[in-house]
């Protein structure tokens, strides 16, 4: 038995829960891990958030990053940056729960395409 259910069992018979608002409790815990417990299971983690800069002078970069990386990354990274003096600069423009807003809904193709005015192409996407 998971210290949640037991939290609340004891709750309940310490008379500060009624069965009513325990079953609501219980009820909203294991609606939360199912669906924790699909998006983990989920295909679309194993799927790559791949960036690609060509360069005019080919200075070309690829990166290719798994989604489920990205996801736990911005779970605990924007966090510990935000506590991070010199990283909230870089951290106070991202708006970490649209980004995993997107991973949840399994956004799939482009999400960036810029060309710059010297030449240089940046894209960014999940393939």
């Amino acid at each position: 038995m998971n210290d949640e259910l037991k939290r609340i069992l004891t709750m309940v018979e310490n008379g500060k829960l009624t069965s009513d608002q325990a079953t609501t409790l219980i009820d909203s815990m294991e609606e939360k891990t199912e669906k924790k417990t699909l998006l983990e299971d989920s295909p679309y983690l194993n799927r790559l958030l791949k960036v690609r800069i060509q360069s005019e002078t080919n200075d070309n970069i690829n990166v290719n990053v798994p989604i489920r990386l990205v996801k736990v990354l911005l779970q605990t990274g924007i966090g510990i940056a935000a506590k991070i003096p010199q990283a909230q600069t870089y951290t106070e423009n991202i708006d970490v729960e649209l980004l995993l807003t997107a991973i949840d809904s399994e956004l799939v193709g482009e999400i960036v395409n810029a060309k710059l005015a010297n030449g240089d192409s940046i894209n960014v996407y999940v393939e």
